[in-house]
């Protein structure tokens, strides 16, 4: 028996499915000292028991970029290696039982054709043609995907394992990982105890946590927060069944329920709306286990399944499972480095798409580490995005409650989390209450997303059409655009830079030029060496020493990661600031009206022009007034000290009556952003984005001395560009868009949505897409025919390059 070695480029903690999948990458790309430590046996955890769907289409492009490629390598695994994978392309049907469903169902269908899925809306007599067991009383249409598949779990890890093996890694079982160690932001290596009690360490240069639903406490070995926590997840195999052959996948999300043909017997799988949280505490000793049967919790499902699927009233049942799976607080899998270490990666938290998402995950994270960068924008994903508090254990008990049922949940736009709700508020939380706040929830922090009327019932309505906040937005939207608005931005991120070598810093961070006076704003973007957008921020020149660098919400600790992973030997401190201040944003023509009545400063051109920064009195208190807009309009942020807030939102609500001033929520400020064509980080700008090809090249200094992505940009503008961030308006009022719906050019799928939403002012919704246009002039393509497929109807759009509201900026400057 081979010992372990005493030294490795690359220790992987876990065996199942993902940790096999990164030792198989790594092992393929040349890696050597390849090490996977299983404390059992592989796949005998989570994998072994898993249902084995293996489905290409996610909600965003990259996220199915990597479901395509799992289905694709798993093809290939038996003839690489020998060992049968039982994988299969039987298609997959999911069928609608509601009218929103089907809309739901119908725009996924859409969605799948622009990111190259094939897909095809049916009705329920096609659905019944495909599959002939299905009740189809209450079915309104399904939507078929022929190219799904499933495939055995265990044997797809042992495929993969062997083939690292083959390639030169060594994959050992029944090794348990006690501790990580560390020296400062590196981790050094393990120590590990086998089966008879024997113990060790190995050194090693990078670390990968692959441990499934253990991945939270082998995180903590290392300091590393990984939010996840294990629930039940319960399936029944029925005995055989006479002349049953291989049907496709068919999902009844309406009915919580997925169905499988499986060696002649039928699995039928649930994802209830309230699921049974688990431990944290996992047993050491776990391998191959299940949890107590609970038939009560589970029968719900199943009376339901036999009227859809009459077979199941006269097949026996072979087995009644439940076993754990491990969910994260958004219902995404965690991947990437870890924002608390430099060599420490993450690769866990499969919400129960382990399967279908190994390949993809395994072979984006191997590149990573390999490349230094991310391949493409895996930011849907990246651990980064999670919040040190959603470690916490009591958020994710509550948490975990709602996200497993979420999976077959009706996916709603601005649909809100309803567990675990209320930890992050913001200095105005209570006010916004007492004035009619509806809350959404970003990052945890409670945000007023609309305002309800008088006698409204403060609560989301929700529809693919108008939901019962429509009207109120336009309203909001229209204060803002006519008169006064006031919101609140405290929840944006707020991240001090300072030191001596701050400006030097930002100077080589970010694409912008920050030897500016003290007061000075500046918009720009972080970019990476190819050009792609890591951040888009707005940075303000405090003092000769000092900058606050404000970031989304969402993005603020990936933000600061990627801040301080490029220091160097930068003397800077950076540091989170962002719940020591309040924000309230005065937006529309009359808000340097209502800034006077309330404070002695002069908030003219001549002194506050748009793009400074000034320390003004306001009421009783002091503020520091940024003339800054996301919405279009002339405006202000005010950031007030969090003691002080409470009084500045009195002075100016208090003083704004006689001015109409209106109250808006964060679902304004996106509809008029929209109008004004301002970026959304994460829909139209990522990290794969060139920042010339989103239209911003004007935030980024071409002849500035050398920074990060500088050599992208002036490659880029000697090339020309392939793709352009273009502005999309519908010419009918009627039809909403949200995103990734598919933009067709000349009657040809060419491209999708980043982003959609409604703009009020302009009378109909209203989107943003990059659209190819390698070795074209912009009035070529500004010359075409353009049309969004809304669920499958085509709608013309008007298209142009500039903001069709107020395309010079002039209100803004005013």
């Amino acid at each position: 028996m081979m010992s372990l070695p005493e030294k490795a480029r690359v220790v992987i903690i876990g065996g199942g499915i993902i940790g096999c999948s990164v030792a198989y990458h790594l092992a393929k790309l040349g890696w050597k000292d390849v090490v996977l430590l299983e404390r059992k046996q592989l796949t005998s955890g989570t994998t072994w028991h898993a249902a084995g769907l293996i489905a290409q289409l996610r909600a965003t492009k990259n996220m199915t970029k990597l479901a395509k490629y799992s289905q694709e390598l798993y093809g290939n695994l038996t003839a690489e290696t020998g060992v049968e994978t039982g994988f299969k392309r039987c298609g997959s049907i999911t069928v609608a039982l509601t009218e929103e469903r089907l809309e739901e169902i119908n725009r996924h269908a859409a969605m799948a054709r622009s990111f190259g899925v094939e897909a095809e809306a049916i009705s329920p007599a096609e659905v019944k043609a495909k599959y002939e067991h299905l009740n189809i009383d209450g079915v309104v249409g399904g939507v078929y995907l022929p190219l799904d598949g499933q495939g055995d779990p265990s044997n797809i890890a042992h495929a993969l394992a062997k083939g690292a093996r083959q390639n030169g890694a060594l994959v050992k079982e029944g090794y348990l990982v006690t501790d990580i160690l560390k020296e400062g932001r590196r981790a050094t290596g393990v120590t590990w105890e086998d089966k008879n009690g024997e113990t060790g360490t190995i050194d090693a240069e990078h670390v990968v946590n692959c441990g499934g639903m253990w991945g939270h406490s082998i995180g903590r070995m290392a300091g590393v927060n990984i939010p996840l926590h294990a629930c039940e997840h319960f399936y029944i195999v029925t005995e055989a069944i006479p002349g049953l052959t291989q049907m496709p996948v068919l999902r009844v999300p309406d009915e919580c329920a997925y169905y499988k043909e499986d060696a002649g017997k039928m699995l039928l799988g649930a994802f209830e709306p309230v699921s049974k949280p688990w431990t944290l505490d996992i047993p050491k000793d776990f391998e191959f286990d299940q949890l107590p049967e609970d038939f009560n919790h589970f029968e719900p499902i199943l009376e339901n399944a036999v009227n859809r699927m009459p077979m199941l009233a006269e097949a026996g049942i072979h087995t009644f499972f439940n076993g754990p799976e491990s969910f994260t607080p958004d219902d995404a899998y965690h991947l990437g480095l870890a924002p608390e270490m430099d060599n420490f990666w993450v690769a866990c938290g499969f919400n129960s798409i382990g399967i279908q998402s190994a390949g993809g995950a395994g072979s984006a994270l191997v590149q990573w580490m390999d490349e230094g960068d991310k391949p493409f924008d895996l930011g849907d994903v990246d651990i980064s995005r999670m919040q040190p508090f959603q470690g916490n254990k009591t958020y994710l008990f509550e948490r975990s409650k709602e996200t497993l049922g979420l999976l077959y949940a009706d996916h709603f736009p601005y649909l809100q989390k309803k567990t675990a709700r209320g930890v992050r508020r913001t200095p105005f939380h209570a006010q916004l209450l007492d004035k009619g706040a509806v809350m959404g929830e970003i990052a945890g922090w409670e945000r007023a997303n609309w305002f309800a009327r008088e006698g409204q019932e403060r609560a989301y309505k929700y529809s693919w059409q108008r939901q019962n906040f429509f009207d109120n937005v336009r309203d909001e939207h229209m204060a803002v655009r006519t008169g006064v608005g006031m919101y609140d931005m405290s929840s944006f991120g707020k991240t001090r830079v300072e030191g001596r070598d701050a400006e030097a810093y930002l100077n080589y961070v970010g694409g912008g030029d920050y030897s500016v006076p003290n007061g000075k704003i500046v918009y720009t973007q972080f970019l990476n060496s190819r050009g792609g957008i890591e951040s888009d921020v707005t940075v303000t020149r405090l003092s000769e020493t000092a900058y606050l660098v404000v970031t989304p919400a969402a993005t603020r600790l990936a933000d600061e990661t990627w801040m301080r992973r490029n220091v160097g030997d930068f003397n800077v401190v950076i540091t989170d600031v962002t719940a020591g201040e309040g924000v309230l944003a005065i937006m529309g023509p009359k808000a340097r009206d209502l800034l006077q009545a309330v404070s002695p400063n002069d908030f003219t051109n001549a002194v506050n022009p748009f793009g400074t920064a000034q320390e003004i009195e306001i009421g009783m208190g002091l503020a520091r007034a940024h003339r800054v807009t996301y919405v279009g309009e002339l405006g202000w942020e005010i950031y007030a000290s969090a003691d002080m807030a409470g009084h500045v939102f009195e002075t100016l609500y208090s003083a704004g009556q006689d001015m109409g001033v209106k109250l808006c929520g964060m679902h304004m400020m996106d509809t008029c952003r929209i109008e004004k064509g301002f970026r959304h980080f994460g829909h139209d700008i990522t990290s794969e984005d060139h920042v010339m090809e989103a239209g911003l090249g004007f935030a980024v200094k071409k002849d500035k001395a050398d920074y990060i992505g500088r050599e992208a940009i002036l490659d880029k503008q000697e090339n020309g560009l392939d793709m352009r961030l273009l502005q999309f308006k519908l010419s009918d009022p009627e039809p909403l868009l949200y995103h990734a719906e598919p933009v067709l050019r000349d009657g040809e799928i060419v491209s999708y949505l980043t982003s959609g939403a409604y703009g009020h002012h302009e009378g109909a919704a209203m989107g943003m897409g990059y659209i190819p246009c390698k070795g074209e002039t912009l009035a070529n393509v500004l010359g075409s025919s353009f049309e969004v497929d809304v669920a499958g109807t085509r709608v013309k759009a008007e298209v142009s390059s500039k903001p069709f509201y107020d395309p010079k900026s002039e209100r803004v400057k005013v």
